[in-house]
């Protein structure tokens, strides 16, 4: 008997047997590994991209986060879920880069907003279109339609932001 003839050994890409998985499954059959191994070589294209915008991914979102205007730091770093003093760090880069400023605020001078100028906007700008180009090319398989399921889907998975690593 042939290994295509028996039911219960799990098949690996290219004619290959695979090591037989926990529960009967290859790897690529669970979601959690599907998932992790488009995350990842998601993650390493949005990198790829934001690098050659001059940004790294928390750079970019903190950027995106100010995009509608003035924030006080407190808040952002409530929206970014970040320590405030991993904020101070990002924001010490971007504003060394003169892609935001902090002011003190008016209205209560122990409390900075943070602002991102014009040179911020012009990078965010570049930093979308970088992304763009990544997500045509990861969801070129997908219709519209497919892309907001997958969207709905991927917001409903349950994260919290004690899940996640820095790597920055």
């Amino acid at each position: 008997m042939t290994a295509q003839d028996a039911p219960d050994v799990p098949k690996a890409h290219h004619g290959q047997e695979a090591p037989p998985c926990r529960g009967g499954q290859e790897p690529a059959e669970r979601l959690s590994v599907l998932l992790a191994r488009h995350g990842s070589a998601a993650e390493t294209r949005m990198r790829r991209a934001l690098n050659a915008a001059g940004l790294t991914p928390r750079h970019a979102m903190t950027l995106m986060s100010l995009e509608a205007g003035p924030v006080s730091q407190r808040a952002l770093a409530e929206l970014l879920e970040v320590d405030p003093s991993v904020l101070v760090g990002l924001l010490n880069d971007l504003e060394g880069a003169a892609l935001v400023e902090r002011r003190r605020d008016p209205s209560d001078r122990r409390r900075h907003n943070v602002a991102i100028t014009q040179a911020g906007s012009a990078a965010l700008r570049t930093t979308d279109e970088a992304l763009d180009a990544v997500e045509q090319a990861l969801f070129a398989g997908l219709s519209e339609r497919e892309r907001a399921v997958l969207g709905d889907l991927l917001g409903r998975i349950d994260t919290r932001a004690e899940d996640f690593s820095c790597g920055e």
